[in-house]
């Protein structure tokens, strides 16, 4: 099992950088490109939900559960 990270889908559709999601979030943008990678082991509620009131977004449309056949 995994959570994959949709963010670059979502910034694409909002037409937005990484540099203005940054700037709007107040996050780094290396932090934020380490989640846009799905590289972070974890995400804070604040900066999931700074995230989704700048990409004006639910956070269902950024993460999402991925099975990977794994039955065992």
């Amino acid at each position: 099992m995994s959570i994959v990270v949709n963010l670059d889908v979502m910034m694409a559709r909002r037409k937005m950088s990484l540099n203005e999601l940054s700037d709007q979030v107040g996050v780094s943008i290396v932090n934020l490109s380490i989640l846009k990678q799905s590289k972070g082991k974890a995400i804070r509620f604040s900066t999931l939900g700074a995230v989704c009131k700048a990409l004006n977004c639910q956070p269902g449309d950024i993460l999402e559960y991925k099975d990977d056949g794994d039955d065992g």
